[in-house]
């Protein structure tokens, strides 16, 4: 059995990777056609299949995912053009102005540094008012996590949408507002896609990727902007400001907590594990984390509970968190 799946296996990871990467196609975003070229998406859309205005990506494509390796998030890239000729209805004056929901740093609890990202490159690369036909920024690429790991190493898709809102030259017949959504999905590879060790290096890294990235370095929370309670959990920060570091809480600093005790090796007296696990003494040690949000996943709770069982290690897998 091991050795025909092996072979399927193989077979399938030679045609993902003998794929070539599939053309971009011109997507509006959704509106009236006569009002809808004012800004376009350029970007590898494949769904539906008759007519693309979406990606699902499968994690690892490489006609999609523009890294082509499995793990756990899609690489998509995006590109937009200005005053497009993608439909002969079209006749707009040009572009003065574009707006990306959920786009700046400020406490959004939706902002997505893709989204500012792709801002950024149309603030660099247009200058207003833009009038020449089918002008278009080099693309950003939107990484999309798949969903999970969770219970018994279960996966599923996950989506990002990213919406625009844009605004025509003046003209005679006034200002066009086209208003553009793209939804971008990833979803598990069939390659055992969903495999904590093919995912990640090591129960830490998983910590970072799943955990922190997808939900404490945020706008608002523990991301470089903010340091919320004076904590930075990005990637290459996280363990440092962690392991063995006293809480700037000044209840849990005087209850002999650090932030994370791979000392004694104890949940308990971890005030990371308090404040994911939502088991708060009082209000005075603050609130359950991510702020305003679900609690996390109990598989996501139980890893981070082992690891500091095991001694928060830096590297390598701790039993039972693969």
């Amino acid at each position: 059995m091991k050795s025909a799946l092996g072979g399927r296996t193989a077979v399938l990871a030679a045609l993902l990777l003998g794929a070539a990467p599939a053309a971009a196609i011109i997507v509006g975003g959704g509106g009236a056609k006569s009002k809808d070229c004012v800004l376009v998406f350029d970007v590898a859309a494949n769904y539906p299949a008759t007519a693309p205005r979406s990606v699902r990506c499968v994690d690892g494509d490489p006609t999609c995912d523009s890294d082509g390796v499995i793990n756990g998030l899609c690489s998509i890239e995006v590109a937009v053009c200005a005053k497009s000729t993608f439909d002969p209805v079209c006749a707009v004056s040009g572009l003065n102005s574009v707006d990306i929901d959920h786009s700046d740093d400020n406490g959004d609890p939706k902002f997505d540094p893709d989204f500012l990202a792709l801002r950024s490159r149309i603030a660099n690369e247009f200058t207003y008012p833009v009038t020449t036909a089918d002008t278009c920024t080099s693309a950003v690429v939107f990484r999309v996590p798949i969903k999970g790991p969770l219970g018994k190493n279960r996966c599923s898709r996950q989506k990002k949408k990213l919406k625009l809102h844009a605004a025509s030259n003046p003209s005679p017949a006034g200002v066009i507002a086209d208003a553009d959504a793209l939804e971008l999905s990833c979803a598990p590879n069939p390659l055992n896609g969903c495999a904590p060790q093919q995912l990640y290096g090591g129960t830490f890294e998983r910590i970072q990727k799943q955990i922190f990235n997808q939900s404490c370095a945020l706008s608002g929370c523990h991301d470089s902007q903010s340091q919320s309670g004076g904590l930075l959990l990005e990637t290459g920060a996280a363990y440092g400001n962690l392991v063995n570091q006293p809480p700037a809480n000044d209840s849990a600093a005087g209850a002999g907590w650090l932030r994370v005790d791979a000392l004694l090796s104890d949940p308990d007296t971890s005030f990371l594990f308090h404040k994911i696990d939502g088991d708060l003494p009082d209000p005075s040690y603050g609130v359950r984390m991510p702020r305003n949000r679900p609690k996390l996943n109990k598989t996501l709770r139980d890893i981070i509970e082992l690891w500091i069982r095991a001694g928060a290690p830096q590297t390598g897998w701790v039993p039972e968190t693969y």
